[in-house]
């Protein structure tokens, strides 16, 4: 019985364990490579500036950006709905044969919600990226 446990679990506990000594390990590798001088710290203004994806920043440190959020929201809506999509598609056969126009129909009503939040964020201009 023991044993059993310690074979269904023990996987579980290695691999948790490789989890957490991994990006210890990381992290502790740079601040050892930081005190012995293996690499150079030498900031400068331009390097603590805070990076924003190529532009300049917008703000101070600490100002929130919504746009990148609302982007990333977007996309997360969007990828949901494949989600939902591709089992209704790879089983459409077997869905038309047991409930006919119905799985037909819901799939439409779905898209046109889909259509009609899509519309509503291109008449934002919520997918430019400004």
């Amino acid at each position: 019985m023991v044993e059993d446990y310690f074979r269904q679990y023990g996987l579980i506990t290695v691999f948790a364990a490789i989890a957490m000594v991994v990006p210890i390990s990381m992290l502790l590798m740079s601040w050892m490579a930081t005190k012995i001088k293996v690499r150079p710290r030498r900031p400068t203004p331009v390097k603590l500036e805070t990076y924003e994806c190529g532009y300049g920043p917008v703000g101070g440190q600490w100002t929130f950006n919504a746009r990148y959020y609302t982007f990333a929201l977007l996309f997360v809506i969007f990828d949901v709905e494949t989600v939902f999509l591709y089992p209704w598609a790879s089983e459409f056969g077997v869905l038309s044969a047991q409930f006919g126009v119905f799985a037909l129909l819901e799939v439409a009503v779905f898209g046109v919600i889909l259509g009609i939040g899509w519309g509503y964020a291109w008449r934002k201009r919520a997918l430019e990226w400004r």
